[in-house]
């Protein structure tokens, strides 16, 4: 799997923001939004899988 560079614009009281939190967990700015995003993609497909699921199996 490879990687891609994704530029984004954001304001600067919102990057502070994603300063802190990030500092919380001793993490970069980059990685805290990255982590973030991985984890929402996750509960995306999670929630989908569930649903197809009770598609299947009739919901209880």
């Amino acid at each position: 799997m490879g990687s891609t560079v994704l530029s984004l614009r954001i304001d600067g009281s919102l990057h502070e923001r994603l300063r802190q939190h990030a500092a919380k967990r001793g993490m970069s700015v980059q990685d805290y939004v990255v982590r973030t995003l991985i984890r929402d993609d996750f509960d995306e497909r999670f929630a989908s899988a569930v649903e197809e699921t009770e598609k299947f199996y009739g919901a209880a």
